[in-house]
């Protein structure tokens, strides 16, 4: 068997699509979705990361904004920038580039952003409507994963399901995903015991741990659906996913490439957040 592959590129291309198509029903209203995103210090891939999304931005139909700060900056003088920016009609969507450095509490600044801009679906409030299940504005990454597995029409009723990470970022909000759509899920953490027997009992399969290479072909069930979200530089500068691509290949009957997989889904998910926010405002429902 050799997996088929979910070619992230071609999908978020046909899925902005939709959202450019929002986007321009918005601007007829006098209304252009806007997105700023705060990067504090100078960290080369933190860099790359803007870069792209601001290139989506443009390439979409919606006006962003990049506000750059110094990697030094106090807390206080960040925070004022998400209150401007808050209270900024232009602006529908707000997104803090982590990493952040010590002196800047990740907690404390996705905590200020205003609930109906909160484009990266980390504030306290948004992720309370994830768990239980009314709509708001939901992590890029497990959405555009769950927009992967709908194209593909994996079938989530009833399944096993393994998420192997447990970051508020992916591992924990594509695992509530899962569950809303009936799979029974099982989250493996570092201290899993014996995480291949978890694995193997997966028909989907979703890892995010930051190491790579970690999921080999013998720790995966024939047949099944592996989305590798890790994206890890090696020491000869190669990019590699979470997932030994070779040998999972060989078992699995679905399978996302890294790069070209979820990288490209989740700023596809970041443009619809924007997008979705701005309808929101204009049509006063905010953050309800």
């Amino acid at each position: 068997m050799t997996a088929r592959i979910i070619d992230g590129v071609a999908l978020a291309a046909a899925v902005r699509v939709q959202w450019k198509a929002r986007a321009e029903a918005l601007q007829l209203m006098g209304v252009k979705p806007g997105l700023a995103v705060v990067l504090v210090g100078d960290n080369p891939a933190s860099r790359v990361y803007v870069r792209h999304k601001i290139k989506a931005c443009a390439e979409n139909g919606l006006h962003s904004e990049l506000h750059q700060l110094s990697a030094d900056v106090p807390e206080a003088v960040v925070l004022e920038r998400i209150r401007a920016l808050n209270a900024d009609s232009k602006i529908h969507g707000v997104l803090i580039q982590l990493p952040l450095p010590p002196q800047v509490r990740e907690h404390v600044v996705v905590g200020a952003i205003a609930v109906e801009k909160d484009v990266d679906g980390l504030h306290v409030e948004n992720v309370g409507k994830l768990v239980a299940g009314r709509p708001g504005l939901f992590p890029c990454t497990p959405s555009g994963c769950m927009v992967m597995l709908d194209h593909i029409g994996a079938e989530l009723d009833g399944r096993e399901a393994v998420v192997v990470g447990r970051s508020n970022i992916v591992g924990k909000p594509i695992a509530i995903m899962l569950l809303a759509r009936n799979a029974t899920v099982t989250i493996c953490t570092s201290r899993t015991r014996d995480l291949a027997a978890h694995t193997r009992r997966a028909d989907v399969l979703v890892v995010a741990t930051g190491r790579p290479h970690l999921v080999t072909g013998e720790m995966v069930k024939p047949g099944a659906i592996v989305i590798d979200v890790g994206v890890n530089r090696l020491a000869d500068g190669k990019l590699a996913g979470d997932v030994d691509f070779e040998s999972v290949r060989a078992v699995a009957g679905w399978i996302t490439p890294v790069p070209g997989g979820v990288g490209p889904m989740t700023i596809t998910m970041l443009l619809a957040n924007t997008v979705q926010a701005a309808e929101r405002i204009v049509s006063g429902h905010g953050a309800q």
